[in-house]
Order: C-alpha cells, then structure tokens, then sequence
C-alpha cells in the first residue's frame, strides 16, 4: 500500500515547475550539505532543531522534507510539521537518492542573498514583454516560490538594486543578462544548472521570441503575440506578471508533456 507519509522521487519530480507544486525543506546536516550545497529546485535550507521557529510559515501549504537519505531527520521533521496541522511528506531515499536519479539540482551560490523574510529580491526595467517575464516565471518555478520582483523605469534599475538590495536583471552591464546570442532565461538556466531537456526547449522558444529570431523555434512567433498582447491588456506590471505566469506554464508543460502531440480536423473521419 502507498505511504501516505512519503512521496516517491519520481512523483515530486513531476510536480517540481507546476503552480502548486509542494513547498521543499531541505533540513540536512551541516556536514552532509557542504559535501554537496546543491539544492532540489525550489528548496529551502532549514535547521530541524528550531522547527518550532519556522514551522507556522508552511500552515496552509504542502511540503515535503528532504535530509541526505529519508531516514530519521526527514521522518521526524515531517511528522513534527504534521503534528502542526501541516501536510507534511518525506522524500523516499533523501537527497542521496535524487542525485542518484539524475534529477535537476540547483547551484546555491548563485542564488542571491535572502531578505529577512527569506524571499529572493530582483529588479528589472518596467513593461516587460519576453525575457522579463520568462525569467520571473522560471525563478518563482524552479528557484524560490516567493521571489520578489521589482519593476521599474530603466534609468533607474542599478541605483535601485543598490538601496533595496535587489538583483537586477534583463539589463545591459550586469550578470544576468544577454550573453552574445543568448537571452537572460538562457543565462539563468546555465548559471542555476537547470538543464533539463523541457527547460531547454523553452529557453529556444523565449529566445526566439526576444531576440527576433522566430526561425529557432515555430513556437517563438506565437510566444511574442501572446506576449504582447499581454502588455496591451495591463497597464500595471505586476498584474501582468501573474497573468502571464500561466502562458509559461503552458508553454512548459507542452515542452515537457505534448510535444509530439498533433491535431486536426475532423477528427472521426469514415473509415480512419
């Protein structure tokens, strides 16, 4: 019979990059993280000892807990969460047992510093049509579910990474920007080592649509009507962000999912 206390690494593979993917602690040792800091995407590094400290931030959500092999810290931190009201799951065989499956894993030194509240800041120009809403959308997805995004006006994008603390992006002059003939969803993939074939189809498709290169992929050109069409229909950015998270969404799903999957008309022709 399945547990209703653990989740299998291929079942929490399928849901890492959905919308309501469950929220992910990792609750290692100390020695067992430095012997190898990479995170599952979308993880958060917490000290088992003080769950009582942070527990009440996952009330309402689903989690699940990873230690280095799904033994006694992932069991006991789960159990405690869910003695919180929390529904809380192991994963089977642990961190160990996700690298061993070949599955994504993220580089945490390339994850900018958190603000007290834990989340991730980033700041990018107003009016965002391609790349700064494909990368919006793969960070909230893969890096950190709670990401902060500010959007404001060009000239003003460096001074105010400086006084908030936040990490610009999508601009010429810093990390995570164009490379040569790439996109900044390329940078960020390469950089985060979230090179999983979905995400590297996708990263053809936004780079088609931001660079004006509709030829890398059929998909490109319908990217960037949708896009713009999006930025006809807000006025405000934000608003606009969270509606468009759905179109990426989409998009990545038929990467990962439906793109071999054809259609036509009629489809119960007489004799077929």
């Amino acid at each position: 019979m399945p547990s209703t206390t653990e989740i299998t690494i291929s079942q929490l593979s399928r849901l890492i990059g959905l919308p309501h993917a469950p929220a992910i602690v990792d609750v290692r040792i100390d020695e067992d993280y430095r012997a190898d800091p990479r995170l599952l995407p979308g993880s958060l590094r917490r000290d088992y000892r003080a769950i009582n400290q942070w527990a009440s931030g996952y009330r309402g959500k689903t989690v699940v807990v990873v230690c280095q092999k799904g033994q006694k810290l992932s069991e006991g931190t789960a159990a405690w969460l869910r003695h919180d009201g929390i529904d809380a799951q192991k994963l089977e065989s642990g961190s160990a047992g996700w690298k061993k499956a070949g599955e994504l894993l993220i580089r945490p030194y390339k994850i900018p510093p958190r603000e007290q509240q834990g989340r991730t800041v980033w700041v990018t120009r107003t009016r965002p049509k391609v790349d700064r809403i494909a990368c919006p959308w793969l960070i909230r997805r893969f890096v950190d579910a709670n990401a902060v995004f500010l959007f404001v006006v060009p000239s003003e994008v460096t001074e105010v990474a400086q006084r908030f603390n936040a990490t610009p992006f999508d601009i010429e002059g810093v990390f995570w920007s164009h490379r040569a003939e790439t996109c900044t969803f390329d940078t960020m993939l390469e950089e985060f080592g979230l090179q999983s074939e979905p995400l590297v189809q996708l990263a053809k498709i936004v780079r088609g649509a931001d660079t004006a290169r509709p030829d890398l992929a059929p998909q490109s050109a319908g990217l960037l009507a949708a896009s713009l069409g999006y930025s006809r229909m807000y006025r405000d950015d934000l608003p606009q962000l969270e509606a468009a998270m759905a179109l990426y969404d989409a998009f990545y799903r038929w990467c990962r999912d439906a793109a071999g999957e054809t259609h036509n008309w009629p489809t119960n022709k007489p004799g077929t």
